[in-house]
């Protein structure tokens, strides 16, 4: 074949497979809006025609004979038939993993798990698929989280109502007395003074607890960070609750296992998060109970525990003891709050980057402070 012969046929088929393609993108551009499968149809069936025009246009001008353009024709015409039940096929598989994607976007974040995509279906849905999968799973558990806000939420406005209806209410029934001359003798009339004193500290304490709690959950806390001995904090925190444990009777003891580190800490912060833990364990302690406190470190954490012989906690109530207002067991009740010590101890110890834990022990719960020293200061 001579290369003018060559350049005429490259010629003649490129523009009849113009002609084809541009017929092809008319109609692709007519089913646009319709189904995968239909617009599979048309690429295929265009791809097709293209290279049958121009093969059967080049077979033309080569003169090639009646019998060999026949077979051409049938050869094309074979290819057409199998491209085209090709890209039904396709566009059924297709079909039917879309089908499953719109049943799984239509159940993201129920209950249960989403159903998977067909075994067939290509790589890019099944990958869809378990991006819908995961982001169904992190709304149920976004939607748990909030549930359990919610709950919580609810569980303290109604012991918190409960809080301070009491001493309101004592309160009102102490200044009405006074009001009204029911009491004219002079003990009694600073007895009721004394008692308005005491319910009144009650409730600044409470209002305190709340938004010391509304701090710790809004992550506003401002820690102004001093180095500061860990032995020193827990004697401090120990000389503040030694009147409480004395009018109940019971023994604070002090263990110290090795020499207390040193921490960068907010000295006020830690030190309401020790007194939170042993008013708590002292309140559970009955009389003549002891309290010990052990201060210790290990490699790159220092820990605080606070043990008490309250006959321990419920192994259910176990992961709820620093809930927002949980109390528990009627035998470990928080009476004198709201049960927002502990809540507040957790968030100022996260605050400080440790972990606060509870356990069993002994007959008695064990409270464990764990400050990592590297994180917030070293020994």
């Amino acid at each position: 074949m001579t290369r003018d012969h060559a350049l005429e046929l490259f010629v003649v088929a490129a523009a009849t497979a113009t002609i084809a393609t541009a017929f092809g993108a008319l109609a692709f551009r007519i089913v646009r809006g319709r189904s995968i499968g239909a617009q599979a149809v048309v690429v295929a069936l265009s791809s097709t025609v293209s290279v049958a025009v121009g093969a059967r246009v080049a077979a033309n001008r080569m003169l090639v004979s009646d019998d060999d353009l026949q077979v051409l024709d049938i050869a094309l015409l074979s290819a057409a038939v199998v491209a085209v039940a090709g890209a039904l096929l396709l566009g059924r598989r297709v079909g039917r993993a879309e089908q499953s994607l719109v049943a799984a976007a239509r159940n993201v974040g129920e209950s249960s798990p989403l159903a998977p995509p067909p075994t067939d279906a290509p790589r890019e849905l099944s990958r869809l698929a378990r991006e819908l999968d995961e982001t169904s799973t992190r709304l149920r558990e976004a939607r748990a989280r909030e549930r359990a806000v919610d709950h919580s939420r609810r569980e303290l406005v109604a012991w918190v109502s409960h809080d301070l209806r009491t001493p309101l209410a004592g309160i009102r029934a102490i200044a009405e007395a006074l009001e009204d001359g029911v009491v004219t003798d002079e003990a009694t009339t600073n007895r009721y003074h004394r008692t308005l004193r005491e319910e009144a500290d009650h409730l600044a304490a409470l209002v305190d607890d709340l938004f010391e709690l509304s701090r710790t959950q809004a992550g506003v806390i401002q820690l102004e960070l001093e180095r500061i001995s860990l032995g020193d904090l827990v004697s401090d925190a120990i000389a503040g609750v030694r009147p409480v444990a004395t009018a109940k009777g019971v023994h604070l003891i002090g263990r110290l296992d090795a020499p207390a580190p040193e921490l960068l800490v907010s000295a006020p912060e830690m030190l309401r998060v020790l007194r939170n833990i042993l008013e708590n364990a002292i309140r559970h302690t009955p009389a003549d109970g002891t309290v010990v406190i052990e201060v210790g470190a290990e490699e790159d954490r220092a820990r605080v525990s606070v043990v008490d012989s309250g006959g321990g906690i419920l192994e259910e109530d176990l992961p709820r003891v620093f809930d927002v207002a949980f109390r528990g067991d009627p035998a470990r009740t928080d009476r004198a709050g709201a049960g927002l010590g502990l809540a507040i101890a957790r968030g100022l110890v996260e605050a400080h980057n440790g972990i606060i834990s509870v356990c069993n022990e002994n007959g008695g719960a064990r409270f464990t402070v764990d400050l990592p020293l590297d994180a917030i200061g070293g020994a």
